[in-house]
């Protein structure tokens, strides 16, 4: 990368999070310890829920959710087909088929006047997207899923800091699941956070993260979120039933080495007590996207909808419907000529290759999915980009835009 490139995204650590890092290696206590707690209280407070269960990864939390829920093979899942594709990945990991929805070509989510038409007697859950950070629909989702007595996973992956009404993303439906992605809202270079009132299912995500094993029990007889895992060999809590029987290398299921290291913990709980001055910076840099392309009639904006919230995970346009695939390539491939990060997000994720090959999807399946995808453009997007920045995105893409419509004539 040059010294003069706008990457398409970047991370904004500061030395808190350097000293967050520091002190944890300091401190010689490098996994399953009072930092992944202190985090976990943290994002499960400022998304109003009871229990919060740190991971690896965002996949690893939407893995682990379904498996809580009981998903399993014969079982189908509802969601989109215009998302990052582990969405639709995890469902084939508990042996379950995904059957999507075709998305609202306003806000990019699942249209949820066709969510109900997809319900069959093997629905047994939804996993609901908020795509790009935007939470439109997720209330209508709920009155879907309430109907049918489905269970939502909301994917929040994208949408720290998103809400509808006084609503934050994540107390949505049954779970909810982050991710910290190095380009989301906040960051733990990898993991996620799964998020949820019902305690049985918080128990069981504790497990699975680590190994199956069981969870140890306080003198009280209640669960203990950190103690799963604690130590070497042997350790226990007074109340556990493999107490002196090594419940380090007892496992009761079988579960995934999906949890969270305490220098991501720390990371993260640095970042969290940073969110609302990292909120206003990303607002601060989608409104001078808006204000710079607001009338240019080539490029379609994000949409917001009215007593919604979005935290802006990236600022994805797309190109107006005269448009092709092969224009957009080409308008990103000039883009990144000049050193402007560009990308197209996403690519359906039923035409992907291993997805057309084993379930027969073909294009004309989702035509509006496919339709957007293929007129999708993110530009550069992260909590610092200057205006002098915005302003050379903004002048390369209509330079781009330019280009394509002389060839044209």
């Amino acid at each position: 990368m040059s010294i003069h490139e706008i990457p398409l995204s970047k991370p904004d650590i500061t030395s808190m999070e350097i000293d967050a890092v520091t002190s944890v290696l300091r401190s010689g206590r490098l996994s399953i310890g009072p930092v992944q707690e202190q985090f976990e209280h943290a994002l499960a407070a400022r998304v109003n829920r009871d229990f919060g269960i740190a991971c690896s990864s965002g996949t690893a939390g939407l893995h682990m959710a379904l498996l809580a829920l009981g998903v399993g093979p014969g079982d189908e899942v509802i969601t989109t087909p215009f998302s990052f594709i582990a969405s639709a990945n995890v469902i084939l990991y508990v042996g379950a088929k995904p059957v999507f929805v075709d998305i609202c070509p306003k806000t990019l989510n699942m249209d949820p006047q066709k969510l109900a038409d997809a319900i069959t007697p093997r629905t047994k859950a939804i996993i609901a997207v908020e795509t790009f950070g935007n939470p439109a629909h997720m209330d209508a989702y709920e009155q879907v899923a309430a109907k049918y007595e489905l269970p939502i996973i909301e994917d929040c992956c994208e949408a720290l800091g998103s809400a509808v009404g006084s609503r934050p993303c994540g107390s949505f439906g049954r779970v909810g699941v982050f991710g910290f992605y190095p380009n989301k809202q906040i960051t733990t270079g990898e993991g996620g956070m799964i998020v949820t009132n019902d305690k049985r299912i918080a128990d069981m995500c504790r497990s699975l993260r680590s190994q199956g094993r069981p969870l140890p029990t306080t003198p009280s007889g209640t669960a203990s979120p950190t103690a799963v895992g604690i130590g070497g060999a042997g350790v226990t809590t007074a109340g556990s039933a493999h107490a002196g029987l090594g419940s380090w290398l007892v496992h009761e299921r079988l579960g995934y080495n999906y949890r969270l290291s305490e220098l991501h913990a720390a990371l993260g709980l640095a970042q969290t007590k940073r969110l609302d001055h990292i909120l206003a910076k990303r607002q601060r840099v989608s409104d001078m996207y808006f204000q710079r392309l607001l009338g240019n009639s080539d490029v379609v904006l994000p949409t917001t909808l009215p007593d919604t919230t979005q935290s802006w995970f990236v600022f994805v346009l797309r190109l107006a419907t005269t448009y092709t695939r092969d224009e957009r390539d080409r308008i990103i491939a000039g883009m990144r000529r000049h050193e402007v990060g560009a990308a197209d997000y996403f690519p359906c994720i039923h035409l992907q290759p291993f997805y057309r090959e084993r379930f027969g999807f073909k294009s004309g399946d989702f035509p509006i999915a496919e339709s957007v995808s293929q007129r999708t453009i993110a530009v550069p997007f992260y909590n610092d980009l200057t205006e002098r920045e915005v302003d050379f995105v903004v002048q390369t893409l209509e330079l781009m835009l330019t280009r394509e419509n002389i060839k044209r004539s």
